[in-house]
């Protein structure tokens, strides 16, 4: 269970991550041949079956390495520094993720004294919450629960999901003396990346207020791709997160574009159809 708007648990992704408390995730995010960074946007987006379809069909292992609570490169890259990925190929969501500041969560993972203690506990509980919940739901309640697949890291949920809906669309400009800022921390981050620059390819996940012309921006000075394609009728469930079928036609149309690009850096052995 990656995080659960329970009252007294809360986040345990960012902890499991960062103290190595899921080994097998972390292993799985390492040998991953294509990995996904970002925030919760971009893994709702990403997380449709049609993406570990196609990944699947391909013999390419990914792993979509994102974090909740709109976690930017300050907090992501000192994870990647722990986990070391072996990736040949980064798929970026640029949704204020080349920024330099802390999340709350984040902020306490690092300065709060006994917070490894906490996670330790939360750690602790995921098994038996995991046989409990699944033999007598009703102790369990309906409060939102996001999950993260071992295997891939993508997301998935139980409980009720907020009834908010909304459409997507570009946003005006905003903060836009603070773009050569983030340029420069973009610049410094894939520099450490140990992949051939065209093997990066930057996007952002359709919202309400979608930052589309600052990924763009921050692509051409980076001279990487910024694929982002524009499907019509996307709805999130919240005002801010794709939902499930947006999801699925949005990252059905990115695979078609960015496709060739991640199956040229990583490998391709798609699978024939049976005769």
């Amino acid at each position: 269970m990656s995080d659960c708007n329970a009252t007294g648990y809360g986040d345990y992704d960012h902890g499991a991550f960062w103290f190595g408390l899921e080994p097998r995730a972390q292993r799985a995010a390492s040998n991953a041949r294509v990995v996904f960074l970002g925030n919760s946007r971009a893994q709702f987006g990403f997380s449709a079956p049609i993406t570990a379809h196609w990944f699947e069909q391909r013999s390419i292992p990914f792993y979509m390495l994102g974090f909740s609570h709109y976690e930017s490169v300050t907090f992501v890259t000192p994870i990647l520094e722990k986990v070391q990925p072996h990736a040949s190929a980064y798929v970026i969501n640029a949704d204020r993720f080349f920024a330099d500041w802390l999340s709350p969560t984040s902020h306490r993972i690092l300065y709060e004294r006994d917070v490894r203690a906490r996670y330790n506990e939360k750690h602790f509980w995921q098994r038996p919450h995991n046989a409990i919940c699944s033999a007598i739901p009703s102790l369990c309640g309906r409060e939102l629960a996001v999950y993260r697949n071992i295997a891939n890291g993508a997301w998935f949920t139980s409980g009720v999901l907020p009834n908010a809906p909304g459409g997507v669309a570009d946003g005006a400009p905003s903060d836009v003396e603070r773009w050569p800022h983030y340029i420069d921390l973009a610049k410094e981050f894939v520099s450490k990346l140990k992949v051939e620059r065209q093997c990066i390819v930057l996007t952002i996940v359709p919202t309400r207020d979608t930052k589309r012309a600052e990924a763009q921006t921050i692509a051409d000075a980076l001279g990487v791709p910024l694929i982002a394609p524009r499907v019509e009728g996307l709805t999130t469930f919240d005002g801010s997160h794709l939902d499930v079928k947006s999801a699925a036609r949005w990252s059905a149309a990115f695979l078609d574009e960015a496709g060739p690009i991640l199956e040229r850096c990583a490998g391709s052995a798609v699978t024939a159809a049976p005769p």
